[in-house]
């Protein structure tokens, strides 16, 4: 036991002995069915997590299989825009009900709840963690195969709230190229050690720009080194997304679900085969 230690378990992340074994999940709603959770975590902010986080949950759905988005990002919300949501979320008797995709991902944020969705939300942390608790535990989620969990950037509030009240089966890791990226990945992995969540794969985000004309690719923002963290980290799956102004559009014009492209490929089968 750490000579720091508080004795209060429920924010604590270390393994000693003298640990309550305390199971802190929550219930879901007794109408929900979700089969796997897949959390989308970022060490910085600005490297695509949400855009990753859609491709995702749309490649499952092409696969046939039942996909749900859990927007835990309560401040920065963007997955409506992202699929062109513009429709407002529901209660019934029995709970929240989610909004429908095009193709019939289920998605619920905090931006199908505000009156406007340029609305500030200025909130305190423990009040943005119960509300990404209230996601899992209010809300409808019908016979739901794959559960993707956008989450804010960081190892703050939220991802901790998530790691301990959802049962999540394994985290996808967001980056970029820059030269910090190898301390930043570093500290979501040991994040995800601390809390014993497997790691799926990282994805590499503008990863290289390729030229229309001659293919050749350029990194804008310096050769990745992309392969060399993930080694570093044991992670083996790797994928790599080029600064594609078709996918760029897309995503800004609520067509997400139309992107095509191989990039996610190997991830998503890997993701349907846990």
């Amino acid at each position: 036991m750490s000579e720091e230690c508080t004795h209060d378990c429920s924010s604590c992340s270390a393994d000693c002995s003298s640990r309550d074994k305390q199971d802190f999940r929550e219930a879901l709603n007794p109408a929900s069915s979700v089969k796997k959770v897949i959390g989308v975590v970022s060490g910085k902010g600005g490297v695509g997590k949400s855009m990753v986080t859609s491709m995702l949950s749309v490649l499952m759905q092409r696969k046939g299989h039942n996909t749900a988005i859990l927007d835990a990002d309560i401040t920065g919300p963007s997955i409506p825009k992202a699929f062109g949501i513009n429709t407002k979320a529901y209660a019934d008797n029995r709970g929240l009900i989610p909004v429908p995709s095009k193709t019939g991902i289920d998605i619920m944020s905090i931006n199908l709840l505000l009156d406007n969705e340029t609305d500030p939300v200025v909130w305190r942390g423990p009040v943005i963690g119960g509300t990404v608790k209230q996601f899992w535990t209010d809300v409808i989620w019908e016979d739901v195969d794959f559960m993707f969990v956008d989450m804010p950037p960081g190892t703050g509030d939220v991802p901790l709230t998530v790691f301990q009240s959802l049962p999540v089966d394994g985290i996808v890791i967001v980056t970029s190229p820059q030269e910090l990226v190898s301390m930043i990945v570093t500290k979501a992995v040991n994040m995800a050690k601390l809390m014993n969540i497997p790691i799926i794969g990282i994805v590499e985000n503008m990863s290289y720009f390729e030229c229309d004309s001659c293919s050749k690719r350029h990194y804008i923002y310096g050769e990745s080194h992309i392969d060399e963290v993930a080694a570093a980290n044991g992670i083996d799956t790797i994928a790599a997304i080029p600064m594609d102004r078709k996918l760029s559009s897309a995503t800004d014009a609520g067509l997400i679900e139309l992107f095509e492209g191989p990039w996610l490929d190997e991830l998503a089968t890997k993701i349907e085969n846990l």
